[in-house]
Protein backbone atom coordinates (compact mmCIF):
# COMPACT_ATOMS: atom_id res chain seq x y z
CA UNK A 1 0.00 0.00 0.00
CA UNK A 2 2.61 2.39 1.03
CA UNK A 3 4.86 1.37 -1.88
CA UNK A 4 2.03 1.95 -4.48
CA UNK A 5 1.16 5.61 -2.55
CA UNK A 6 4.64 6.33 -3.14
CA UNK A 7 4.86 5.60 -6.94
CA UNK A 8 1.73 7.35 -7.58
CA UNK A 9 2.90 10.11 -5.84
CA UNK A 10 5.74 10.70 -8.66
CA UNK A 11 4.18 13.95 -10.77
CA UNK A 12 4.33 14.85 -7.34
CA UNK A 13 7.79 15.08 -6.57
CA UNK A 14 8.83 15.86 -9.98
CA UNK A 15 6.61 19.07 -9.99
CA UNK A 16 8.41 19.78 -6.44
CA UNK A 17 11.87 19.26 -8.10
CA UNK A 18 11.16 21.99 -10.53
CA UNK A 19 9.71 23.78 -8.05
CA UNK A 20 12.62 23.82 -5.68
CA UNK A 21 14.71 24.34 -8.57
CA UNK A 22 13.62 27.69 -9.31
CA UNK A 23 13.70 28.81 -6.19
CA UNK A 24 17.25 27.69 -5.81
CA UNK A 25 18.22 29.53 -9.20
CA UNK A 26 16.73 33.06 -7.28
CA UNK A 27 18.90 32.18 -4.42
CA UNK A 28 21.99 32.12 -6.46
CA UNK A 29 20.85 35.19 -8.02
CA UNK A 30 20.61 36.60 -4.19
CA UNK A 31 23.72 35.19 -2.74
CA UNK A 32 25.64 36.58 -6.43
CA UNK A 33 24.08 40.08 -5.59
CA UNK A 34 24.71 40.03 -1.83
CA UNK A 35 28.60 38.89 -2.29
CA UNK A 36 29.56 41.16 -5.70
CA UNK A 37 26.74 43.76 -5.35
CA UNK A 38 25.59 44.82 -2.18
CA UNK A 39 23.85 47.47 -0.63
CA UNK A 40 24.35 49.70 1.55
CA UNK A 41 21.82 52.30 3.88
CA UNK A 42 21.87 56.20 3.05
CA UNK A 43 23.99 57.57 5.26
CA UNK A 44 23.06 60.45 8.14
CA UNK A 45 24.70 62.59 5.55
CA UNK A 46 23.14 61.66 2.67
CA UNK A 47 19.88 62.31 3.97
CA UNK A 48 20.41 65.63 5.95
CA UNK A 49 21.60 67.01 2.30
CA UNK A 50 18.79 65.31 0.24
CA UNK A 51 16.20 68.45 0.39
CA UNK A 52 12.72 67.37 1.29
CA UNK A 53 9.85 67.25 -1.29
CA UNK A 54 6.58 67.26 -0.31
CA UNK A 55 4.79 63.74 0.18
CA UNK A 56 1.06 62.95 0.38
CA UNK A 57 0.31 59.61 2.10
CA UNK A 58 -3.08 58.08 0.95
CA UNK A 59 -4.94 55.66 3.31
CA UNK A 60 -8.36 53.65 2.19
CA UNK A 61 -10.88 52.64 4.81
CA UNK A 62 -13.72 50.73 4.68
CA UNK A 63 -14.98 50.11 8.44
CA UNK A 64 -11.26 50.93 9.87
CA UNK A 65 -12.97 53.11 12.98
CA UNK A 66 -11.07 51.16 15.86
CA UNK A 67 -7.71 51.43 14.49
CA UNK A 68 -7.38 54.87 12.53
CA UNK A 69 -7.21 57.24 15.50
CA UNK A 70 -4.25 55.16 16.88
CA UNK A 71 -2.85 54.81 13.27
CA UNK A 72 -2.78 58.30 12.72
CA UNK A 73 -1.97 59.64 16.33
CA UNK A 74 1.30 57.43 16.30
CA UNK A 75 2.74 58.03 13.22
CA UNK A 76 2.33 61.48 13.32
CA UNK A 77 4.54 61.66 16.51
CA UNK A 78 7.36 59.42 15.26
CA UNK A 79 7.60 59.83 11.34
CA UNK A 80 10.68 62.11 11.03
CA UNK A 81 10.01 64.27 8.08
CA UNK A 82 8.06 67.70 7.99
CA UNK A 83 6.69 67.88 4.44
CA UNK A 84 3.75 65.23 4.25
CA UNK A 85 0.21 65.46 4.20
CA UNK A 86 -1.91 62.21 5.53
CA UNK A 87 -4.87 61.48 2.96
CA UNK A 88 -7.39 58.96 4.45
CA UNK A 89 -10.38 57.74 2.10
CA UNK A 90 -13.87 57.35 4.05
CA UNK A 91 -16.82 55.83 2.33
CA UNK A 92 -20.29 57.90 3.05
CA UNK A 93 -22.23 55.01 4.49
CA UNK A 94 -19.25 54.63 6.94
CA UNK A 95 -20.24 56.97 9.65
CA UNK A 96 -18.14 55.15 12.74
CA UNK A 97 -14.83 55.76 10.07
CA UNK A 98 -16.00 59.15 9.47
CA UNK A 99 -16.14 59.88 12.84
CA UNK A 100 -13.02 58.72 14.51
CA UNK A 101 -11.24 60.50 10.56
CA UNK A 102 -12.94 63.66 11.65
CA UNK A 103 -11.89 63.39 15.33
CA UNK A 104 -8.17 63.01 13.96
CA UNK A 105 -8.39 65.91 11.72
CA UNK A 106 -9.60 68.34 14.17
CA UNK A 107 -6.54 67.33 16.41
CA UNK A 108 -3.90 66.61 14.09
CA UNK A 109 -2.84 69.22 11.19
CA UNK A 110 -1.24 66.99 9.00
CA UNK A 111 -4.43 64.88 8.18
CA UNK A 112 -7.46 66.15 5.77
CA UNK A 113 -10.53 63.32 5.03
CA UNK A 114 -11.48 62.31 1.73
CA UNK A 115 -14.78 61.49 0.91
CA UNK A 116 -15.61 58.92 -1.90
CA UNK A 117 -18.70 60.19 -3.49
CA UNK A 118 -20.40 56.92 -3.70
CA UNK A 119 -21.32 53.86 -1.10
CA UNK A 120 -18.97 51.38 -0.28
CA UNK A 121 -17.46 49.35 -0.60
CA UNK A 122 -16.12 48.80 -3.90
CA UNK A 123 -12.84 48.23 -4.15
CA UNK A 124 -9.09 49.59 -2.73
CA UNK A 125 -8.36 51.35 -5.92
CA UNK A 126 -11.73 53.06 -6.61
CA UNK A 127 -10.62 54.63 -3.04
CA UNK A 128 -7.81 55.67 -3.85
CA UNK A 129 -8.55 57.09 -7.14
CA UNK A 130 -10.67 59.22 -5.34
CA UNK A 131 -8.24 60.21 -2.50
CA UNK A 132 -6.31 61.46 -5.47
CA UNK A 133 -9.42 63.92 -6.84
CA UNK A 134 -9.14 65.43 -3.16
CA UNK A 135 -4.80 65.86 -3.24
CA UNK A 136 -5.70 68.04 -6.49
CA UNK A 137 -8.12 70.25 -4.35
CA UNK A 138 -5.66 70.27 -1.80
CA UNK A 139 -2.89 71.85 -4.00
CA UNK A 140 -4.99 74.48 -5.74
CA UNK A 141 -6.33 75.02 -2.46
CA UNK A 142 -2.62 75.84 -0.81
CA UNK A 143 -0.78 76.05 -3.67
CA UNK A 144 1.65 73.07 -2.63
CA UNK A 145 2.66 69.93 -5.60
CA UNK A 146 3.33 66.69 -4.09
CA UNK A 147 6.35 65.03 -5.75
CA UNK A 148 5.68 61.59 -4.11
CA UNK A 149 2.92 59.15 -3.19
CA UNK A 150 3.04 57.04 -0.61
CA UNK A 151 0.27 54.35 -0.10
CA UNK A 152 -0.23 52.99 3.28
CA UNK A 153 -3.02 50.99 5.08
CA UNK A 154 -4.95 51.79 8.72
CA UNK A 155 -2.81 49.07 10.49
CA UNK A 156 0.73 50.25 9.04
CA UNK A 157 3.14 51.75 11.67
CA UNK A 158 5.40 53.57 9.10
CA UNK A 159 8.74 53.56 10.39
CA UNK A 160 10.19 57.02 11.47
CA UNK A 161 12.94 57.19 8.57
CA UNK A 162 10.89 55.36 5.80
CA UNK A 163 9.71 58.78 4.43
CA UNK A 164 13.18 60.23 3.93
CA UNK A 165 14.41 56.94 2.28
CA UNK A 166 11.69 56.85 -0.08
CA UNK A 167 12.58 60.91 -0.43
CA UNK A 168 16.40 60.00 -0.84
CA UNK A 169 15.72 57.08 -3.61
CA UNK A 170 13.04 59.15 -5.55
CA UNK A 171 15.69 62.56 -5.81
CA UNK A 172 18.45 59.85 -7.34
CA UNK A 173 15.89 59.52 -10.54
CA UNK A 174 13.56 56.29 -9.35
CA UNK A 175 9.81 56.50 -10.12
CA UNK A 176 8.72 53.94 -7.59
CA UNK A 177 10.22 52.54 -4.36
CA UNK A 178 9.27 49.82 -2.26
CA UNK A 179 9.98 50.28 1.37
CA UNK A 180 9.89 46.50 3.30
CA UNK A 181 7.48 45.34 4.95
CA UNK A 182 7.74 42.74 7.87
CA UNK A 183 5.32 41.23 10.25
CA UNK A 184 5.31 42.34 13.68
CA UNK A 185 6.35 40.06 15.86
CA UNK A 186 4.26 37.69 18.00
CA UNK A 187 4.46 34.70 20.66
CA UNK A 188 6.26 31.84 18.90
CA UNK A 189 2.85 29.64 19.25
CA UNK A 190 0.74 31.92 17.23
CA UNK A 191 1.26 29.91 14.18
CA UNK A 192 -1.09 31.58 11.78
CA UNK A 193 0.68 35.19 12.20
CA UNK A 194 4.05 33.28 12.57
CA UNK A 195 3.72 32.87 8.81
CA UNK A 196 3.29 35.85 7.87
CA UNK A 197 6.43 36.54 9.66
CA UNK A 198 8.76 33.83 8.33
CA UNK A 199 7.37 34.69 4.43
CA UNK A 200 8.03 38.37 4.32
CA UNK A 201 11.44 37.94 5.91
CA UNK A 202 12.19 35.17 3.36
CA UNK A 203 10.70 37.24 0.45
CA UNK A 204 11.68 41.16 1.16
CA UNK A 205 15.33 39.53 2.02
CA UNK A 206 15.47 37.67 -1.40
CA UNK A 207 12.40 37.44 -4.36
CA UNK A 208 12.59 41.58 -4.35
CA UNK A 209 15.52 42.00 -4.06
CA UNK A 210 16.61 39.94 -6.97
CA UNK A 211 14.27 41.03 -9.31
CA UNK A 212 14.70 45.33 -8.32
CA UNK A 213 18.59 44.21 -9.36
CA UNK A 214 17.34 42.21 -11.99
CA UNK A 215 15.36 44.94 -13.19
CA UNK A 216 12.38 43.11 -13.64
CA UNK A 217 9.14 44.80 -12.36
CA UNK A 218 8.74 45.37 -8.93
CA UNK A 219 5.17 44.64 -7.82
CA UNK A 220 4.23 47.03 -4.80
CA UNK A 221 3.37 45.43 -1.55
CA UNK A 222 0.12 48.23 -0.98
CA UNK A 223 1.96 49.76 1.87
CA UNK A 224 5.23 51.32 1.86
CA UNK A 225 5.31 52.39 -1.61
CA UNK A 226 6.45 55.31 -3.09
CA UNK A 227 5.54 56.12 -6.60
CA UNK A 228 6.79 59.83 -8.39
CA UNK A 229 4.29 62.72 -9.54
CA UNK A 230 5.41 61.46 -13.28
CA UNK A 231 4.49 58.40 -13.47
CA UNK A 232 1.12 58.69 -11.66
CA UNK A 233 0.26 61.15 -14.02
CA UNK A 234 1.90 58.66 -17.11
CA UNK A 235 -0.75 55.82 -15.37
CA UNK A 236 -3.69 58.76 -15.32
CA UNK A 237 -3.10 59.43 -18.96
CA UNK A 238 -2.86 55.89 -20.51
CA UNK A 239 -5.73 54.34 -18.88
CA UNK A 240 -8.51 56.97 -18.94
CA UNK A 241 -7.55 58.30 -15.38
CA UNK A 242 -7.12 55.72 -13.34
CA UNK A 243 -4.65 55.35 -11.16
CA UNK A 244 -5.26 52.48 -9.63
CA UNK A 245 -7.26 50.40 -11.53
CA UNK A 246 -10.97 49.53 -10.18
CA UNK A 247 -11.80 46.03 -9.77
CA UNK A 248 -8.49 45.02 -8.92
CA UNK A 249 -8.83 43.17 -5.78
CA UNK A 250 -4.70 43.44 -5.44
CA UNK A 251 -3.98 46.69 -7.50
CA UNK A 252 -0.50 47.21 -5.94
CA UNK A 253 0.58 44.31 -7.89
CA UNK A 254 -0.71 46.31 -10.87
CA UNK A 255 1.05 49.26 -10.83
CA UNK A 256 4.21 47.68 -10.04
CA UNK A 257 3.81 46.04 -13.33
CA UNK A 258 2.22 49.02 -15.05
CA UNK A 259 4.87 51.69 -14.33
CA UNK A 260 7.59 48.74 -15.54
CA UNK A 261 5.72 48.35 -18.69
CA UNK A 262 5.96 52.22 -19.33
CA UNK A 263 9.75 51.92 -18.40
CA UNK A 264 9.88 53.84 -15.02
CA UNK A 265 12.81 53.00 -12.91
CA UNK A 266 11.84 51.06 -9.63
CA UNK A 267 13.75 50.54 -6.37
CA UNK A 268 12.59 47.98 -4.11
CA UNK A 269 14.85 48.70 -0.64
CA UNK A 270 16.73 45.70 1.06
CA UNK A 271 15.94 44.84 4.53
CA UNK A 272 18.65 47.23 5.93
CA UNK A 273 19.11 49.12 9.08
CA UNK A 274 18.36 52.59 9.62
CA UNK A 275 20.83 55.30 11.66
CA UNK A 276 18.37 54.29 14.83
CA UNK A 277 19.66 50.88 14.65
CA UNK A 278 15.90 49.02 13.65
CA UNK A 279 15.31 47.72 10.39
CA UNK A 280 13.51 50.65 7.72
CA UNK A 281 10.38 48.54 7.12
CA UNK A 282 6.51 49.46 7.54
CA UNK A 283 5.52 46.93 10.31
CA UNK A 284 1.81 45.73 10.50
CA UNK A 285 -0.07 42.74 12.54
CA UNK A 286 -1.45 40.45 9.83
CA UNK A 287 -4.72 37.77 10.40
CA UNK A 288 -3.70 36.05 13.35
CA UNK A 289 -6.76 33.37 12.97
CA UNK A 290 -6.70 30.46 10.87
CA UNK A 291 -10.10 31.44 8.50
CA UNK A 292 -8.93 34.87 8.09
CA UNK A 293 -6.08 33.80 6.90
CA UNK A 294 -7.36 31.78 4.49
CA UNK A 295 -9.77 34.92 3.57
CA UNK A 296 -7.07 37.35 3.10
CA UNK A 297 -4.79 34.82 0.83
CA UNK A 298 -7.86 33.85 -1.14
CA UNK A 299 -8.14 37.82 -2.15
CA UNK A 300 -3.90 37.75 -2.92
CA UNK A 301 -4.52 34.56 -5.30
CA UNK A 302 -7.25 35.75 -6.84
CA UNK A 303 -5.55 39.15 -7.41
CA UNK A 304 -2.11 38.10 -8.48
CA UNK A 305 -2.27 34.88 -10.38
CA UNK A 306 -6.04 34.76 -11.62
CA UNK A 307 -7.25 38.92 -12.40
CA UNK A 308 -3.19 39.49 -13.43
CA UNK A 309 -3.13 36.42 -16.15
CA UNK A 310 -6.58 37.37 -17.54
CA UNK A 311 -5.74 41.09 -17.67
CA UNK A 312 -2.28 40.46 -18.86
CA UNK A 313 -1.50 37.11 -20.55
CA UNK A 314 1.75 35.75 -20.45
CA UNK A 315 3.48 39.08 -22.84
CA UNK A 316 6.66 41.00 -22.15
CA UNK A 317 10.20 39.68 -22.12
CA UNK A 318 11.39 36.16 -20.90
CA UNK A 319 12.41 37.75 -17.12
CA UNK A 320 8.90 39.46 -17.32
CA UNK A 321 7.25 35.53 -18.16
CA UNK A 322 9.76 34.27 -15.87
CA UNK A 323 8.29 36.03 -13.34
CA UNK A 324 4.96 35.40 -14.20
CA UNK A 325 5.25 32.18 -13.43
CA UNK A 326 6.86 32.70 -10.11
CA UNK A 327 4.15 34.48 -9.51
CA UNK A 328 1.30 32.27 -10.13
CA UNK A 329 3.00 28.90 -9.79
CA UNK A 330 1.00 28.85 -6.21
CA UNK A 331 -2.06 27.96 -8.28
CA UNK A 332 -0.32 24.65 -8.53
CA UNK A 333 1.96 24.69 -5.43
CA UNK A 334 -0.40 25.62 -3.09
CA UNK A 335 -3.15 22.27 -3.12
CA UNK A 336 0.22 20.04 -3.49
CA UNK A 337 1.92 21.84 -0.40
CA UNK A 338 -1.55 19.82 1.70
CA UNK A 339 -1.14 16.99 -0.70
CA UNK A 340 2.74 16.69 -0.02
CA UNK A 341 2.39 17.24 4.07
CA UNK A 342 -0.52 14.18 3.92
CA UNK A 343 1.72 11.88 1.70
CA UNK A 344 5.15 12.63 4.07
CA UNK A 345 2.39 11.89 6.77
CA UNK A 346 1.28 8.33 5.11
CA UNK A 347 4.87 7.30 4.26
CA UNK A 348 5.75 7.82 7.91
CA UNK A 349 2.64 5.93 9.34
CA UNK A 350 2.88 3.15 6.92
CA UNK A 351 6.47 2.73 6.80
CA UNK A 352 7.32 1.62 2.86
CA UNK A 353 9.40 -0.68 2.11
CA UNK A 354 11.88 1.33 0.29
CA UNK A 355 13.45 -2.09 -1.22
CA UNK A 356 10.67 -2.37 -3.61
CA UNK A 357 10.60 1.30 -4.61
CA UNK A 358 12.05 2.07 -7.65
CA UNK A 359 15.37 3.53 -8.08
CA UNK A 360 14.86 6.54 -10.09
CA UNK A 361 11.96 7.49 -7.24
CA UNK A 362 14.08 7.05 -4.67
CA UNK A 363 16.31 9.40 -6.41
CA UNK A 364 13.71 11.96 -6.84
CA UNK A 365 12.43 11.22 -2.90
CA UNK A 366 15.99 12.54 -1.97
CA UNK A 367 16.68 15.35 -4.12
CA UNK A 368 13.29 17.09 -3.13
CA UNK A 369 14.43 16.20 0.17
CA UNK A 370 17.78 17.63 -0.03
CA UNK A 371 15.82 20.88 -1.73
CA UNK A 372 13.55 20.68 1.52
CA UNK A 373 16.17 20.88 4.16
CA UNK A 374 17.76 23.58 1.72
CA UNK A 375 14.43 25.66 1.85
CA UNK A 376 13.99 25.49 5.44
CA UNK A 377 17.41 26.49 6.44
CA UNK A 378 17.36 29.14 4.19
CA UNK A 379 14.20 30.44 5.51
CA UNK A 380 15.43 29.97 9.10
CA UNK A 381 18.00 32.19 8.34
CA UNK A 382 16.59 34.60 7.08
CA UNK A 383 13.62 35.26 10.20
CA UNK A 384 16.81 34.66 12.80
CA UNK A 385 18.04 37.88 10.93
CA UNK A 386 15.09 39.64 11.75
CA UNK A 387 12.91 38.04 14.31
CA UNK A 388 15.95 36.10 16.65
CA UNK A 389 16.40 32.43 16.68
CA UNK A 390 13.19 31.60 19.09
CA UNK A 391 10.85 32.25 15.98
CA UNK A 392 13.82 30.90 13.55
CA UNK A 393 13.47 27.66 15.34
CA UNK A 394 10.02 27.06 14.86
CA UNK A 395 10.03 28.20 11.30
CA UNK A 396 9.88 24.60 10.01
CA UNK A 397 6.64 23.76 12.28
CA UNK A 398 4.81 26.87 10.61
CA UNK A 399 5.39 25.30 7.26
CA UNK A 400 2.95 22.74 7.37
CA UNK A 401 0.59 25.19 8.83
CA UNK A 402 1.22 27.36 6.22
CA UNK A 403 0.57 25.11 3.52
CA UNK A 404 -2.63 24.40 4.83
CA UNK A 405 -3.50 27.66 4.62
CA UNK A 406 -2.05 28.94 0.71
CA UNK A 407 -3.72 25.31 0.01
CA UNK A 408 -7.24 26.35 1.30
CA UNK A 409 -7.18 30.16 -0.37
CA UNK A 410 -5.91 28.64 -3.59
CA UNK A 411 -8.92 26.44 -3.89
CA UNK A 412 -11.10 28.83 -2.61
CA UNK A 413 -9.83 31.82 -4.60
CA UNK A 414 -10.30 29.52 -8.37
CA UNK A 415 -14.08 29.13 -7.31
CA UNK A 416 -14.78 32.15 -6.36
CA UNK A 417 -13.25 33.35 -9.67
CA UNK A 418 -14.55 30.85 -11.73
CA UNK A 419 -18.51 31.19 -9.77
CA UNK A 420 -18.11 35.34 -10.35
CA UNK A 421 -16.85 35.28 -14.02
CA UNK A 422 -19.62 32.72 -15.06
CA UNK A 423 -22.24 35.02 -13.28
CA UNK A 424 -20.92 37.89 -14.53
CA UNK A 425 -20.03 40.17 -10.88
CA UNK A 426 -17.45 41.89 -9.82
CA UNK A 427 -14.86 40.97 -7.59
CA UNK A 428 -16.06 42.99 -4.41
CA UNK A 429 -12.61 44.51 -2.24
CA UNK A 430 -12.57 41.34 0.56
CA UNK A 431 -11.95 43.70 3.73
CA UNK A 432 -9.00 42.41 6.27
CA UNK A 433 -10.15 42.62 9.49
CA UNK A 434 -7.06 44.80 10.89
CA UNK A 435 -5.39 45.14 14.71
CA UNK A 436 -2.98 47.73 15.86
CA UNK A 437 -0.44 47.35 18.43
CA UNK A 438 -0.81 48.27 22.12
CA UNK A 439 0.17 51.70 23.39
CA UNK A 440 3.25 49.89 25.38
CA UNK A 441 4.13 48.50 22.07
CA UNK A 442 4.36 51.67 20.27
CA UNK A 443 6.12 53.40 23.17
CA UNK A 444 9.35 51.36 21.75
CA UNK A 445 9.04 53.68 18.46
CA UNK A 446 8.01 57.18 19.76
CA UNK A 447 10.14 59.92 18.86
CA UNK A 448 11.91 61.84 21.51
CA UNK A 449 10.07 64.62 23.07
CA UNK A 450 12.87 67.37 21.77
CA UNK A 451 12.31 65.52 18.36
CA UNK A 452 8.53 66.53 18.97
CA UNK A 453 9.25 69.73 19.64
CA UNK A 454 11.07 71.22 16.94
CA UNK A 455 8.51 69.13 14.76
CA UNK A 456 6.33 70.80 16.11
CA UNK A 457 8.32 74.14 15.71
CA UNK A 458 7.77 74.89 19.22
CA UNK A 459 11.66 75.40 19.71
CA UNK A 460 14.61 75.13 17.14
CA UNK A 461 17.31 72.42 16.71
CA UNK A 462 19.93 75.06 18.96
CA UNK A 463 17.92 75.32 21.68
CA UNK A 464 17.45 71.73 22.08
CA UNK A 465 20.61 70.53 21.65
CA UNK A 466 21.86 73.39 23.80
CA UNK A 467 19.39 72.20 26.37
CA UNK A 468 20.62 68.81 26.71
CA UNK A 469 24.51 69.90 27.17
CA UNK A 470 23.37 72.48 29.83
CA UNK A 471 20.30 70.31 32.32
CA UNK A 472 21.19 68.34 35.18
CA UNK A 473 22.08 64.56 34.69
CA UNK A 474 18.70 63.39 36.12
CA UNK A 475 16.62 66.23 35.12
CA UNK A 476 14.20 65.65 32.31
CA UNK A 477 14.33 67.67 29.64
CA UNK A 478 10.73 68.99 29.59
CA UNK A 479 11.38 70.31 33.13
CA UNK A 480 14.41 72.11 32.39
CA UNK A 481 12.53 73.68 29.07
CA UNK A 482 10.06 74.90 31.26
CA UNK A 483 12.33 75.86 34.13
CA UNK A 484 14.43 77.96 31.86
CA UNK A 485 11.39 79.53 30.02
CA UNK A 486 11.82 78.01 26.93
CA UNK A 487 8.48 76.45 26.69
CA UNK A 488 4.84 76.79 28.66
CA UNK A 489 3.58 73.66 30.64
CA UNK A 490 0.80 73.80 27.60
CA UNK A 491 3.31 73.34 24.78
CA UNK A 492 5.25 70.33 26.76
CA UNK A 493 2.02 68.48 27.43
CA UNK A 494 0.41 68.68 23.98
CA UNK A 495 4.34 66.97 22.60
CA UNK A 496 3.73 64.70 25.72
CA UNK A 497 0.30 63.81 24.55
CA UNK A 498 1.60 63.20 20.58
CA UNK A 499 4.87 61.15 21.92
CA UNK A 500 2.94 58.98 24.51
CA UNK A 501 -0.52 58.44 22.62
CA UNK A 502 -2.51 59.93 25.24
CA UNK A 503 -5.26 62.61 25.06
CA UNK A 504 -5.41 65.33 26.88
CA UNK A 505 -8.02 66.54 29.67
CA UNK A 506 -8.94 70.27 29.49
CA UNK A 507 -11.48 72.59 31.37
CA UNK A 508 -14.97 72.09 29.80
CA UNK A 509 -18.58 71.29 30.78
CA UNK A 510 -18.59 68.66 32.31
CA UNK A 511 -18.12 67.36 36.08
CA UNK A 512 -16.43 64.05 38.01
CA UNK A 513 -19.66 61.97 39.40
CA UNK A 514 -19.48 61.59 42.83
CA UNK A 515 -19.49 57.34 42.07
CA UNK A 516 -17.07 57.84 39.51
CA UNK A 517 -14.60 59.56 41.95
CA UNK A 518 -15.11 57.14 44.71
CA UNK A 519 -14.39 54.05 42.49
CA UNK A 520 -10.32 53.92 43.47
CA UNK A 521 -9.39 54.21 47.01
CA UNK A 522 -8.10 57.82 48.60
CA UNK A 523 -4.77 56.37 49.18
CA UNK A 524 -4.50 54.55 45.40
CA UNK A 525 -5.14 57.57 43.82
CA UNK A 526 -2.59 59.95 46.34
CA UNK A 527 0.60 57.39 45.78
CA UNK A 528 -0.21 56.49 41.81
CA UNK A 529 -1.44 60.19 40.96
CA UNK A 530 -3.89 58.56 39.33
CA UNK A 531 -7.85 60.55 39.02
CA UNK A 532 -10.79 58.92 37.41
CA UNK A 533 -12.82 60.73 35.07
CA UNK A 534 -15.36 58.65 34.02
CA UNK A 535 -16.68 55.41 33.28
CA UNK A 536 -18.53 54.97 30.31
CA UNK A 537 -18.68 51.91 27.43
CA UNK A 538 -15.39 52.93 26.18
CA UNK A 539 -14.13 51.69 29.35
CA UNK A 540 -12.70 53.42 33.06
CA UNK A 541 -11.37 56.64 32.22
CA UNK A 542 -8.41 58.50 34.48
CA UNK A 543 -6.38 61.31 34.02
CA UNK A 544 -2.89 61.87 35.54
CA UNK A 545 0.26 64.07 34.99
CA UNK A 546 2.87 60.88 34.35
CA UNK A 547 2.91 59.02 31.45
CA UNK A 548 1.25 55.43 33.19
CA UNK A 549 3.83 52.88 34.01
CA UNK A 550 3.66 49.40 33.17
CA UNK A 551 3.32 49.01 37.00
CA UNK A 552 0.62 51.35 37.25
CA UNK A 553 -1.11 49.85 34.35
CA UNK A 554 -0.51 46.09 36.44
CA UNK A 555 -2.07 47.49 39.82
CA UNK A 556 -5.23 48.53 37.83
CA UNK A 557 -5.65 45.97 36.38
CA UNK A 558 -6.38 44.66 39.94
CA UNK A 559 -8.89 46.52 40.95
CA UNK A 560 -10.53 47.18 37.71
CA UNK A 561 -12.35 44.74 34.77
CA UNK A 562 -12.70 47.37 32.66
CA UNK A 563 -10.68 48.47 29.74
CA UNK A 564 -8.43 51.34 30.96
CA UNK A 565 -8.46 54.82 29.33
CA UNK A 566 -5.89 57.44 30.38
CA UNK A 567 -5.70 60.80 29.74
CA UNK A 568 -3.06 63.50 30.63
CA UNK A 569 -3.75 66.42 32.57
CA UNK A 570 -1.01 69.36 32.95
CA UNK A 571 0.77 68.78 36.58
CA UNK A 572 -0.76 71.95 37.60
CA UNK A 573 -4.24 71.55 36.86
CA UNK A 574 -4.02 68.01 38.11
CA UNK A 575 -2.86 68.94 41.83
CA UNK A 576 -5.72 71.28 41.86
CA UNK A 577 -8.21 68.57 41.34
CA UNK A 578 -6.27 66.36 43.13
CA UNK A 579 -6.56 68.25 46.13
CA UNK A 580 -10.34 68.67 45.84
CA UNK A 581 -11.11 65.02 44.85
CA UNK A 582 -8.67 63.49 48.01
CA UNK A 583 -10.28 66.26 50.05
CA UNK A 584 -13.21 63.91 50.30
CA UNK A 585 -15.86 66.22 49.94
CA UNK A 586 -16.46 65.98 45.90
CA UNK A 587 -20.02 68.33 45.88
CA UNK A 588 -18.23 70.85 43.80
CA UNK A 589 -15.39 70.22 41.72
CA UNK A 590 -14.01 71.96 38.97
CA UNK A 591 -16.00 71.12 35.03
CA UNK A 592 -13.94 68.84 33.47
CA UNK A 593 -14.39 67.12 29.80
CA UNK A 594 -12.19 65.19 27.87
CA UNK A 595 -10.72 66.88 24.77
CA UNK A 596 -7.83 65.88 22.19
CA UNK A 597 -4.44 67.37 22.81
CA UNK A 598 -2.06 67.78 20.48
Amino acid sequence: MATWILSLSLPIVAYLILSGLDDLAVDLLWWWQTIFHPQNPPSPEDLAHTPENHIAIFVPLWHEHQVIEQMLSHNLATVQYASYMIFVGVYPNDQLTIDAVTRAANRLPNVRISFVPHPGPTCKADCLNWIYQQLLVEEETRGVRYETIITHDAEDMIHPHSLRWINYYRTIDYDFVQIPVLALKTPILAFTHGIYCDEFAETHTRDLTVRSGLRVFVPSAGVGTGYSRRALEALAEKDGNQIFIPGCLTEDYENGLRLHQLGFRQKFVPIMRGSDGTFVATREFFPQKFWNSVRQRTRWVTGIALQSWERNGWHGSWRTRYWFWRDRKGLIGGPLGMLTTLMYLAACILRPDWAQVPHFVQIMIAVNTALGIYRIAFRMGCVMRVYGGGMAVMAPLRISWSNWINGLATIRAVAYYLAARLQGQPLPWTKTTHEYPSRVALLGHAMRLGEILIQNRVVGNETIARAIARKPERQRLGEYLIQTGVINEEQLYEALSLQQQLPLVAPGPLSIPRKVARALPTHFMRDWKVIPLAIDDDGFHLCTPEPPSIALIAELERHIRLAIRFHLMPGSRFDVLAAEVLSGDPKQRPPLSLVAGA
